[in-house]
């Protein structure tokens, strides 16, 4: 699939719920209208939609949500989805996760085919993780990252870089994860949906935090890359990978491979643009695929160059606004 700039689409990041047992800050509001569950797609229908792609070209799955393992018998998509693995169509079936359920599901996302997964750890202490998620335990999450690491898994760190809240703690961060052979992911905060909090006091450029931590850490470009947003560079002193992921201050739209699809079936070509379209019509208008293909590739089509994230004091509101929870993280 190639977009009108050129740009492969080999990587698309499926939402399996809006729904999410924290309420971290920056995404969401404490109070939350999660959408009906009568409006989600099926398992069998996602399981689907993903095969479509798969015959597309897509060679990487990420499963998101809100967080995907609340969704009831999730695990079976994953067995599902991992057939692709098996046969080789797909090089990667990955999933984000905050961490809370991750204990109860390793050995059955091992031998389903995921390899590596995403957990979101915004700090390293218990009352500020407490404050940061309203309802989460960090204890609990660093027990599905010990249990993850131990059953084999490749485990990336993400972490939400926040002003006045977490900007002491990356030194601690980089030396936590070079320690454990994590990567570590720093990410700026983005203007998706409403939330309790002005987001132009949560704003931290992470131009700013590389140069305060070249202070510290020999911070070495690398080109590698996992097919997502991230920049690396290589710690020299843990030998860990850094990442940075700056919608604000450094899109990284050029080599955007990517399409998100929502649990509803809304496929958005850009996280950072409101168009969209609509593929559960099309799924459940046929038994055949050709109309969602379809659908799929006029999307494509239209895949924007870029996106307009903007943080703006005078306008006190999203660039976008959906919660990232619906879009899929």
């Amino acid at each position: 699939m190639l977009d009108a700039f050129g740009r492969t689409i080999t990587y698309v990041r499926v939402s399996v719920t809006d729904r999410c047992d924290f309420r971290c800050v920056y995404c969401m509001a404490e109070d939350m209208t999660f959408l009906p569950k009568a409006d989600l797609l099926s398992l069998e229908e996602l399981d689907r939609l993903c095969a479509v792609f798969v015959d597309l070209g897509v060679r990487k799955i990420r499963l998101t949500g809100g967080e995907p393992l609340v969704r009831r018998n999730v695990v079976w998509l994953i067995r599902q989805l991992g057939r692709h693995v098996r046969s080789g169509a797909l090089d990667e079936l990955t999933l984000t996760t905050n961490g809370s359920q991750l204990a109860r599901f390793v050995s059955e996302l091992v031998d389903a085919g995921v390899r590596r997964l995403n957990v979101s750890v915004d700090t390293l202490d218990p009352e500020r993780f407490r404050a940061v998620t309203r309802w989460g335990r960090l204890d609990k999450v660093m027990e599905g990252i010990a249990a993850a690491k131990a059953g084999g898994l490749a485990i990336k760190i993400n972490t939400v870089a926040l002003k006045g809240f977490n900007e002491d703690e990356f030194d601690r961060l980089i030396a936590w994860c070079g320690a454990e052979g994590f990567d570590l992911t720093l990410i700026e905060t983005m203007p998706l949906g409403e939330i309790d909090a002005d987001r132009t006091d949560q704003y931290l450029p992470l131009s700013l935090v590389r140069a305060r931590l070249a202070e510290r850490w020999t911070l070495e470009d690398i080109p590698y890359r996992t097919g997502g947003p991230a920049r690396y560079v290589r710690v020299a002193e843990t030998g860990g990978r850094l990442g940075f992921i700056t919608p604000l201050t450094h899109n990284f739209c050029e080599s955007c491979n990517r399409v998100r699809v929502t649990c509803t079936g809304t496929m958005y070509m850009c996280l950072g643009q409101e168009d969209a379209v609509d593929l559960r019509a099309p799924l459940r208008a046929s038994e055949g695929n050709e109309l969602v293909r379809e659908a799929i590739l006029e999307g494509i089509a239209r895949k924007p160059k870029g996106h307009d994230f903007v943080i703006d004091r005078r306008r006190r509101r999203p660039a976008v606004r959906r919660h990232m929870s619906v879009t899929g993280g």
